[in-house]
């Protein structure tokens, strides 16, 4: 681990008074530390910022606000996340183990860097870390990389359990920086790699996530998380499903589908959501819809298998979502 200097802030302002592109800010530190030690990130400013005031989880008639610093657990745990938004408490306790779940933080999780073998392995080749060094993972091991929204500049996957059902519910983003605040949709806050792979989305230095809100929905409460992995716990997905709907009778009149393990960012499929709005909740509907779900997908030799086994997901998720 490289020198770096350490402050504690106390306000937000505190926090962003001076900060740039070398600086990092600590949290629950669960993904930050492991990098320093690896030496892929090595900022040269720590902020720690656990004493600011960005906790919370509140309700109203404009949704679920929960505060950057909120633990992943907690959130996990509150009463109103299990009853008007599930897929977002079952997402975030398939995410990790209990141990992280109650050290990181939600602005953590969503900022979290890719567990691509090759970033995290500073004696090979990698864009996202060292932009122009080339992409070892197009050619390597490859078999749990990205399929969708990739190029020949990278293919790693994004790693964010909580980021699909937050991308499928129109989830927004709080920022703030030393000049102004503001806040911007979850599904455009993620960029994809084109020819700038270290760029993973629109944070400008020294900007601080304060805060996310989930829009008040009334297909919310009926939704499901569902993640397919080579084991039950402390895994990350080979694909994964979010999916809410809203009915009339039988009939589907509002659909949410997203997917997790399958693309650089949180795909959402508004091809899958448009072909479920207005038919019958069925075996065959279902099977019908998720036909275009990996319409562009680019697999590579070992992850071929990805295009497929995202169909049988969200098939799947459907399935279970209306026997619950």
């Amino acid at each position: 681990m490289r020198p770096y200097t350490y402050t504690q802030a106390r306000t937000v302002r505190e926090a962003l008074r001076g900060a740039g592109p070398e600086t990092a800010y600590l949290a629950g530190g669960t993904t930050l530390v492991d990098l320093m030690k690896l030496e892929v990130m090595s900022p040269d400013q720590v902020v720690d910022i656990n004493r600011l005031p960005l906790t919370g989880i509140t309700l109203d008639n404009k949704g679920l606000h929960i505060g950057a610093l909120e633990r992943m657990s907690d959130v996990a745990a509150h009463r109103g996340v299990r009853q008007h938004y599930p897929m977002i408490a079952q997402a975030l306790e398939l995410s990790a183990s209990a141990q992280l779940r109650n050290m990181a933080s939600i602005g953590g999780n969503l900022l979290q860097r890719t567990r691509c073998g090759y970033f995290r392995d500073i004696t090979t080749p990698c864009n996202k870390r060292e932009p122009g060094s080339g992409c070892s993972a197009l050619e390597g091991i490859n078999r749990g990389h990205a399929v969708l929204g990739t190029s020949n500049t990278c293919i790693a996957t994004h790693p964010s359990d909580l980021a699909v059902p937050l991308v499928a519910l129109s989830t927004v983003v709080h920022l703030a920086s030393a000049r102004d605040t503001r806040s911007v949709p979850l599904d455009t806050f993620y960029t994809l790699p084109g020819t700038t792979p270290e760029v993973e989305n629109v944070l400008r230095p020294g900007e601080l996530i304060t805060g996310i809100t989930v829009p008040r929905s009334p297909l919310a409460a009926r939704s499901l998380y569902l993640k397919i992995r080579d084991r039950q716990s402390y895994e990350f997905a080979l694909t994964s499903a979010a999916v809410a709907l809203r009915l009339r009778g039988r009939t589907i009149t509002q659909a949410r589908v997203a997917a997790g393990g399958v693309g650089t960012r949180p795909w959402r499929l508004p091809a899958v959501e448009r072909a479920l709005t207005g038919r019958p909740a069925t075996s065959d509907t279902f099977e019908a819809a998720v036909a275009h779900a990996a319409d562009g997908a680019e697999p590579r030799e070992h992850n071929a298998f990805k295009p497929a086994l995202l169909r049988r997901t969200i098939v799947r998720a459907l399935t279970e979502l209306m026997a619950s």
